[in-house]
């Protein structure tokens, strides 16, 4: 079961094997981890073919997330199990084994022997009788000794066992304890491990907010109004939501309420003139066109003409006309000043790990670094767009200092024409930081973690 030379992988194999949703499964999580390929753009194309009902999708869907979610904690069963070492394995038997046990430790509705006989049949018609005797060999011993696995020892290292427990990896285990103590880390992780509602931007160009819950109500959609901003509802499921004529009709986007406070901070007019420097895929342009009642001129900035496509398939499904597209790096871009500035970040999106839970595993702590100087060109730019008493919002999806309140209180000591203007009249009171920015963290605000600031122009 160790993995030789590379002809062990058997990359070609016919797409047979990879039928149904297990064998689906293993199919995209092969991808995950032998490239740079997103979770989400591959569940994407997965849950839109026809080769699976929607019953199959969903329990696919179910264990492709939930296996990468919880990968650190079943890695560290199957490598206690596993006859040799389990990391040098083949990547497609890996996988098989991680989509096995996820299925015996997390999904009550999934008999274990179904589980079991899943992979060891997908095993043997990719590896023969020996290869899949081995695998069953593997999981029938951890379901014999299911009730006493034992993790790492909280006494004797306590990062290392919350980082198992809790399936993060070990350097964000320490960061998050070192800064937040143990037991709120804790919460934050639990939390990044929940299954996320889904949040809806009603889009009160095209529908009035009480038709718009009627629809819902018409068919047959659960929801929950946001306790923070009345045009904001989330629904724990809605299956096909990109094909529902509620969608295609342009009445609401999917955007997370965080997503949706750097633009009540720009708090844009009719008439303004507004430039949306980090644009796609178009969840805040579009939202900025909405406010502005398409009055006045949006100028949405992408460096990828393929993403700026995103922008303008959104804006034109939402009925936004007022946004101009400009395929240019924001971190260079030349234009006359705008009376208000969006720099909507990249980010190393720490805080929406409950919904790219792929993330987790594809950062380290010296890409914080690298994008801290990407962050810094932006704003360094966006400063020198926004006319003299305009605005300027900072935001990003992520939680860590460096990113954010580090970051902007150095822009300060560089630019003293810029202040800070405390975002209280803008949204809640529960979500201000203390020096007057928006910091959002699941666990505690129920919206993925976010930060955003208002900078106003001497």
């Amino acid at each position: 079961m160790q993995e030789d030379a590379a002809p062990q992988e058997y990359p070609q194999q016919p797409e047979s094997i990879y039928a149904g949703p297990r064998g689906t499964a293993v199919k995209i999580l092969n991808r995950v981890e032998r490239s740079d390929a997103y979770l989400d753009k591959l569940l994407d194309a997965e849950l839109s073919s026809d080769a699976m009902n929607e019953l199959d999708k969903g329990l696919m869907n179910e264990i492709v997330t939930g296996v990468i979610r919880w990968k650190m904690k079943l890695d560290w069963v199957l490598t206690g199990f596993f006859h040799g070492n389990f990391t040098k394995a083949e990547t497609n038997i890996k996988n098989a084994l991680r989509v096995a046990l996820y299925q015996i430790q997390f999904l009550d509705r999934v008999p274990h022997s179904a589980a079991v006989n899943e992979a060891v049949e997908f095993i043997k018609r990719l590896r023969g009788q020996k290869v899949g005797d081995l695998v069953n060999a593997v999981l029938r011993n951890i379901l014999r000794n299911i009730d006493n696995i034992r993790y790492p020892d909280q006494e004797e290292d306590k990062i290392r066992h919350l980082a198992v427990i809790e399936s993060h990896p070990v350097w964000m285990a320490k960061r998050w304890v070192e800064r937040y103590g143990y037991d709120e880390a804790k919460l934050m992780m639990e939390a990044n491990n929940s299954i996320p509602d889904l949040a809806l931007r009603i889009n009160r160009l095209k529908v009035d907010l009480n038709y718009f819950f009627s629809l819902l109500d018409k068919n047959q959609i659960q929801y929950t109004r946001s306790q923070y901003f009345d045009f904001f509802v989330r629904v724990q499921h809605m299956a096909g939501i990109g094909k529902s004529e509620l969608f295609k009709q342009g009445y609401f986007s999917v955007q997370d309420e965080s997503a949706g406070i750097p633009v009540l901070l720009l708090d844009p007019k009719p008439g303004e003139r507004v430039i949306d420097l980090c644009s796609a895929p178009g969840g805040k342009t579009t939202f900025i066109g909405e406010l502005m009642k398409n009055s006045g001129e949006i100028i949405a900035v992408d460096r990828y003409e393929t993403r700026l496509n995103l922008v303008k398939n959104a804006c034109q499904r939402l009925g936004i006309t007022n946004v101009h597209l400009v395929a240019e790096d924001g971190a260079i871009l030349e234009t006359p000043p705008a009376d208000k500035v969006l720099v909507d970040a990249p980010c190393s999106g720490l805080g929406v790990l409950s919904k790219k839970p792929d993330a987790k595993w594809k950062r380290d702590v010296d890409d914080i670094q690298k994008l801290v100087h990407l962050q810094s060109s932006l704003l360094e730019n966006a400063a020198k767009l926004v006319k003299p008493g305009g605005v300027l919002v900072y935001s990003t999806c992520t939680i860590e200092p460096e990113e954010n309140l580090d970051l902007i209180k150095e822009f300060l000591v560089r630019h003293l024409e810029f202040s800070i203007e405390p975002a209280n009249i803008f949204v809640h009171q529960n979500l201000l930081g203390s020096q007057g920015q928006v910091e959002t963290f699941q666990h505690k605000h129920g919206m993925d973690g976010s930060f955003s600031v208002r900078l106003k122009k001497k």
